[in-house]
């Protein structure tokens, strides 16, 4: 897990639209990456929803808001459009950037053990820091208390 103090390992992903999203050329407004297990599931949902809400106070406080899953293109483009969502989803796929942000983990469910995303959010400074980390993300009051911490850097 990539952890606070630490460098934010760079990456290029294709995002809803087809647009290909590179960390390091976001500098130096600061990155708010949040990696959920999948579209259009109850709490992803909420999440981009509440992220998406707040978009303009994050873009006014100079930060860009990233969703990152291991969704396709293509279900990101109907995750946005189902939901009028403003965030920016980007594709990790084959879950390389997953694995190097160590969001990748064992999960169990209903008394089985599988591999998937576990919701974790990075706050990125505009040198390519990671200042601050949320693991096991509660969606309520998540995306406000991200923006709190955006305002304070």
């Amino acid at each position: 897990m990539i952890e606070t103090g630490q460098p934010a390992p760079d990456f290029t992903l294709p995002r809803d639209g087809g647009d290909m999203v590179t960390l390091s050329a976001l500098q130096p407004k600061a990155v708010v990456l949040y990696f959920y297990p999948r579209d259009d599931t109850s709490g992803c949902t909420k999440e981009a929803l509440a992220f998406t809400d707040n978009l303009a106070a994050f873009e006014a406080a100079g930060a860009v808001v990233l969703g990152v899953s291991k969704d396709t293109v293509a279900k990101h483009d109907k995750f946005r459009d189902k939901h009028s969502l403003g965030v920016p989803l980007l594709s990790d796929a084959d879950g390389d950037v997953c694995e190097r942000y160590g969001t990748w983990k064992e999960k169990q469910m209903y008394g089985k053990t599988y591999m998937g995303i576990e919701r974790t959010t990075f706050l990125i400074d505009g040198t390519g820091t990671v200042r601050e980390v949320w693991q096991k993300v509660k969606v309520p009051g998540h995306a406000e208390a991200v923006l709190e911490a955006v305002k304070a850097l």
